[in-house]
């Protein structure tokens, strides 16, 4: 694997062959997270893994910060990113209306990114929404886990903090939006 910082840093001191590598290896990268995001999608998704890869490298070089400090940075940004392009894709296929009768996605036991309705995305990212009001670090841990696929080490590493931190963080993650998620469906 290329020495991402070497080629970060000859990138930013202007060097059009690294910046080359850069985007290079950024691309692979991220087509390496949608290929994982989109695995245990259901068969019948209309939206394919390149397609996934290309709109949200899209997306990242449209951010006005679309530099990277490290390869952790752009692990952040872009489970971020694709999080984003599977809930527009989802709005776009014209399910149901946020808030309407959501229905109730089993949180227990996921650890990894498994295929949803596309209700249940939907759901799922206006509790992950309101997460990030509260707790900014749980809200990231899930895009990382849960859109990403990253696993409690990767996703450790990629937020600096302990795998049992992590593990902790997620419990406590998955519990509150149950809760919310629960509570959005009514009695």
């Amino acid at each position: 694997m290329p020495d991402f910082h070497r080629i970060l840093r000859s990138a930013q001191e202007g060097d059009p062959e690294a910046a080359r590598a850069l985007s290079a290896l950024l691309y692979e990268e991220l087509h390496a997270l949608a290929r994982r995001a989109m695995a245990d999608e259901r068969p019948d998704h209309t939206l394919q893994p390149t397609a996934l890869v290309n709109e949200a490298y899209l997306r990242l070089a449209r951010e006005p910060d679309g530099s990277f400090a490290d390869r952790e940075s752009f692990f952040a940004a872009a489970a971020n990113t694709l999080r984003r392009v599977l809930v527009d894709h989802a709005r776009k296929r014209g399910r149901e209306k946020r808030g309407g009768a959501a229905a109730r996605v089993p949180l227990e036991g996921l650890d990894v990114a498994v295929p949803l309705a596309d209700d249940e995305l939907l759901s799922l990212d206006d509790a992950l929404a309101a997460l990030a009001e509260q707790d900014a670090t749980k809200a990231r841990l899930v895009e990382l886990r849960f859109f990403a696929g990253l696993s409690v080490a990767e996703a450790g590493h990629v937020l600096g903090v302990s795998e049992s931190t992590v593990q902790r963080e997620w419990r406590m993650a998955r519990a509150w939006l149950r809760a919310r998620m629960d509570g959005a469906r009514g009695p």
